[in-house]
């Protein structure tokens, strides 16, 4: 028997599978109610405990969160359409990627030697040659290295640690504006979404105060080159952040610092050892920014519960990371043309991404972006100024995939703009500007 809500079946397993149909043909949206237990259990006549199974069942998978009072709802899914990268227009300059320019890239050459014969790595999954190299890397910034292991990339690295720590209807502290992929796949793991609000020295105390007493359970974020807004965490910000967590000694604080060598400024990372340091952690670093793009390989230190939960949850999946791509990573971290060509990469970005924000200023539009590779510029109109300076040759992003409840802005990757290019530009944008506000008023 189907009733109003579209959801059939006879047995437990047969409604959560009726129900889930449902969601993914978008009869039931997200945050939509499922009828109460009794309600449904009559339409279908099956007992009540029938109807709570399947919807324990839809709970464990992510498909529907349970909000006390407000009963059973469908859960936050993400809106993969709205926060994809559209396509670069033909003829266009490309400043809307976040990608490092190929330049400062090395040569990926693959090791000579491959590793003989089919065998299982799950006894060693780190060589140790990386291993050491990676505890040193995180022993350079002060971060604590006593636990380290490796994973496929910071995102597998943060979906493991959240599937791992949390349950389906728990709260994630993350950044606003923040890494669209991040605000993408926490709805995705069932989980839910509390943004905090980002200033140049990272998130905000107030807002990451909130988000605990909201319940988050886990708190994400870039304590430099943060994406979109280019924001590094400063000493003084570090200090109050860590004052908040002292609050919620519980919850798992997880640092994606993916831009270590080419971020252009200190980490002041929440992991520093020390008694104000938060009980549960990890700091997450790649080499994608400075090594190349194809190299999926992460290095995190951790605590010893993070580390025991999270490779007892990758031995059980992937098992360990190619040790083909971990002798690469090896050859490029200890050869030093390589190093001279990350340090240059530095500077460049650096360079190019002041260039900009200086250039804009000198329009009076205030531009954000104190590290990393890109410029964050609000805005009243994402549209018309990405439109705008489309007819002008440059394409940059619109920021409504990367905001939650934060104001508009456009995000511009200065990791290829030449500082000559960047006056170009700013004249440019300060001309789109003139123009909407004629056109639309101020």
């Amino acid at each position: 028997m189907t009733i109003q809500y579209g959801i059939g079946g006879a047995t437990a397993r047969e409604i959560s599978a009726s129900a889930e149909r449902a969601v993914t043909e978008g009869r039931l949206r997200p945050g939509e109610s499922l009828p109460p237990v009794r309600v449904l259990a009559d339409g279908l006549g099956v007992s009540p405990g029938t109807v709570a199974t399947a919807y324990k069942e839809l709970r464990a998978r992510g498909i529907v969160v349970t909000r006390g009072r407000g009963g059973t709802v469908v859960a936050p899914a993400p809106s993969v359409a709205s926060r994809r990268p559209p396509r670069v227009p033909e003829g266009l300059r490309d400043l809307a990627g976040g990608h490092p320019d190929p330049a400062f890239l090395p040569e990926l050459v693959p090791p000579g030697r491959l590793s003989p014969g089919a065998r299982s790595h799950r006894a060693s999954p780190r060589m140790p040659e990386l291993e050491k190299l990676a505890r040193a890397w995180f022993r350079r910034d002060g971060v604590p290295d006593a636990h380290v292991t490796f994973a496929h990339g910071a995102l597998d690295c943060v979906s493991r640690l959240l599937s791992v720590e949390l349950r389906p209807g728990d709260a994630v502290a993350t950044e606003d504006p923040g890494f669209h992929h991040l605000l993408d796949l926490v709805p995705a793991l069932g989980l839910r979404t509390v943004a905090v609000e980002v200033d140049d020295e990272g998130m905000r105390p107030e807002g990451l105060r909130s988000a605990l007493r909201a319940g988050a359970r886990a708190v994400v974020l870039c304590p430099r080159a943060q994406n979109p807004f280019g924001s590094r965490v400063s000493a003084a910000r570090r200090r109050d952040l860590l004052a908040v967590l002292a609050e919620a000694p519980e919850v798992l604080v997880a640092e994606d610092d993916h831009s270590a060598d080419t971020a252009g400024g200190p980490l002041h990372s929440l992991t520093t050892a020390g008694p104000d340091g938060p009980a549960r952690w990890a700091q997450i670093r790649t080499v994608s920014k400075h090594l190349g793009t194809d190299l999926r390989w992460t290095a995190m230190a951790c605590d010893a519960t993070t580390l025991a939960r999270h490779d007892g949850r990758l031995l059980l999946t992937s098992g360990w990371v190619s040790h083909v791509l971990q002798e690469t990573v090896v050859r490029l971290m200890t050869d030093p043309a390589t190093t001279a060509l990350v340090e240059a990469a530095s500077a460049a970005y650096t360079e190019r991404r002041q260039a900009l924000v200086a250039a804009l200023a000198g329009h009076g539009i205030g531009a954000r972006g104190v590290s990393g590779l890109n410029v964050w510029v609000p805005v009243r109109d994402e549209s018309a100024v990405v439109n705008g300076l489309r007819s002008h040759g440059w394409w940059v992003a619109g920021g409504a995939r990367f905001r939650i409840g934060s104001a508009p802005g456009v995000r511009i990757t200065t990791a290829e703009l030449e500082p000559g290019d960047a006056v170009r530009l700013a004249d440019d944008f300060a001309g789109v500007l003139a123009e909407t506000l004629s056109t639309y008023g101020g």
